[in-house]
């Protein structure tokens, strides 16, 4: 009588091929965009935006009881030293900061900055009575008596890449500067150097 035999299955195998295969094009996929941005990094060679204040001032000082009247305005400074990337800046707000005590806000109207370029603007603050901490207003006090405070100035923005035709997605940047003002020379404010992160 015939004895049958039974065959081991290949199914497992062939289906395993087309899972196989598509592992593979997947990873030639992220090795290829890995060598694209790589040739692209190269190519554009991007400089870390570089961030200055110019110029500063303030008028109005009134500190009584602890709140805070005061008229702050600075100059910033942003030069962009890249030779294909240029910048938009769609929304930047700004605060000026006395030991992590924000004083006033601000912003800035939105702008393009085009490659190697450096574009200048104007950064008004306002403190209506603005109530601080006893702690704080003892040193802020102290300070002007001296002749000198130094504040901090943050500015956060919105910013896309442009780079030919094309436009990156928004990313954030962030801008801190710790500028001196001198009460005896209102207009007299040494280029202070800020810290860019994006």
């Amino acid at each position: 009588m015939p004895t049958s035999t039974s065959q081991p299955s290949q199914a497992p195998k062939s289906r395993s091929n087309p899972i196989r295969l598509i592992a593979i094009v997947l990873l030639a996929c992220i090795v290829l965009l890995g060598i694209v941005v790589l040739i692209t990094w190269l190519i554009l060679k991007p400089k870390r935006l570089v961030y200055t204040i110019e110029d500063g001032s303030i008028q109005n000082f009134n500190l009584t009881n602890d709140h805070l009247s005061a008229d702050f305005d600075f100059v910033l400074r942003a030069y962009n030293p890249n030779k294909r990337v240029s910048l938009y800046y769609d929304s930047i707000q700004a605060t000026v900061n006395y030991n992590d005590q924000t004083l006033a806000f601000s912003g800035v109207d939105p702008f393009y900055q085009r490659h190697r370029n450096v574009t200048r603007f104007d950064i008004k603050f306002t403190a209506h009575s603005t109530a601080l901490p006893s702690s704080v207003s003892n040193d802020l006090q102290l300070e002007k008596r001296s002749g000198k405070i130094q504040f901090d100035v943050w500015l956060k923005a919105r910013i896309r890449f442009k780079v030919g035709a094309w436009k990156s997605r928004h990313r954030t940047l962030r801008v801190s500067c710790a500028p001196v003002l001198e009460f005896s020379r209102p207009k007299n404010l040494k280029r202070t150097y800020c810290y860019a992160e994006i």
